[in-house]
């Protein structure tokens, strides 16, 4: 008989990340891991930093064993929607001194090209006077 399983968004699962309150996605399945954080033999700070993305690569690399992954069913709650787009990762701030070198890139080719537009048709017509 099919079993009904809770569709829920990357958004609403990764608001779920407290101590309290911790759900990571892992191959597409929500688990709510609040219960198991003393108990995690990792610790509790890396399902801490696995809420709010999916973490399927992170539990992948770390070699769960056959038993791992039969105990974590004890904590699935329901399945990720896959249509619903992951939430936006905050932008990153670059340091303004690493665009200095490249501040003046566009007007040292628009220079260059300014200087280089005669060049190609005198040197045609040049070429042209000197064949005729």
């Amino acid at each position: 008989m099919p079993t009904i399983t809770k569709i829920y968004s990357m958004l609403e699962a990764s608001q779920h990340n407290t101590r309290g309150d911790c759900w990571i996605v892992v191959e597409g399945k929500v688990y709510d891991v609040s219960s198991y954080l003393d108990e995690h033999p990792g610790g509790d700070d890396v399902l801490l930093r696995a809420t709010g993305k999916d973490a399927t690569e992170e539990f992948e690399d770390a070699g769960h064993s056959k038993t791992a992954r039969e105990l974590m069913e004890k904590f699935f709650i329901g399945e990720l929607d896959d249509e619903t787009p992951p939430p936006i990762p905050e932008l990153q701030i670059l340091h303004k001194k690493n665009h200095q070198s490249f501040q003046n890139l566009p007007t040292k080719i628009i220079n260059f090209s300014k200087q280089s537009y005669w060049f190609l048709p005198a040197s045609v017509l040049g070429l042209s006077v000197l064949v005729a």
